[in-house]
């Protein structure tokens, strides 16, 4: 394990105001002054710790997580997951697309591949690894974790490389099933952002089927 993992492995949620990324905080600044009533922050993980499925996606949106300050809350991303969450009994309550809905979720978590918003939703490399000891101590902080569900290509190369897996060996592919160590599954969606669905890339029969299959296996 390297020295930087190491130096935040207690740390499973970067500090609000992160300052790792110079663009990202670049970013973060601008957002700030155009909208400085938002979050405008490193988004924590939003769940329960003692869950057996942890979700992870990109990072957060401009108008949606980093306005909110929750994972996947106030955009259309969010519509789609949280109420397949609801469906499949990963969540309890109406999720209202706001802080205060009193959503609450059940036997999972959800986190991003990277905690501040990038812009135009793409994180750079060099980002995406600056944020991976956060995301390795999320990962060693979830004592029943049964299955990572990764939401697009960047979180399930995150999760690879904090598992130090080879790539080569789990290629991404939705609805794909990965066994990537003794009692601990990958699976992988496409992300569901209004863009993969609006090309049918992503259909919500499609993003069923992932957590179908996944209810079926926590049953």
């Amino acid at each position: 394990m390297s020295a930087a993992i190491r130096e935040v492995a207690s740390t499973p949620e970067a500090p609000p105001k992160c300052t790792r990324c110079p663009r990202l905080v670049a970013f973060r600044t601008e957002n700030e002054r155009k909208e400085p009533q938002w979050f405008n922050g490193a988004v924590p993980s939003f769940g329960t710790a003692n869950g057996r499925l942890l979700i992870v996606g990109l990072a957060p949106g401009r108008n949606g997580a980093n306005r909110t300050g929750r994972p996947f809350t106030g955009d259309y991303a969010g519509d789609l997951l949280y109420e397949t969450l609801l469906r499949y009994d990963f969540a309890k309550g109406e999720y209202l697309a706001r802080v205060d809905d009193g959503l609450t979720l059940v036997d999972c978590m959800i986190t991003n591949a990277v905690r501040c918003v990038p812009p135009e939703n793409k994180p750079e490399p060099k980002e995406i690894a600056n944020c991976r000891p956060f995301f390795e101590a999320r990962l060693a902080s979830l004592p029943k974790l049964k299955i990572i569900l990764a939401l697009g290509r960047i979180a399930h190369d995150q999760t690879l490389a904090t598992l130090e897996k080879r790539k080569a060996l789990y290629p991404f592919a939705h609805g794909a099933r990965h066994e990537v160590s003794p009692g601990l599954a990958l699976y992988d969606s496409f992300h569901c952002s209004r863009y993969n669905t609006n090309t049918g890339r992503l259909t919500t029969a499609m993003f069923h089927a992932v957590f179908a299959a996944i209810r079926r296996e926590l049953a």
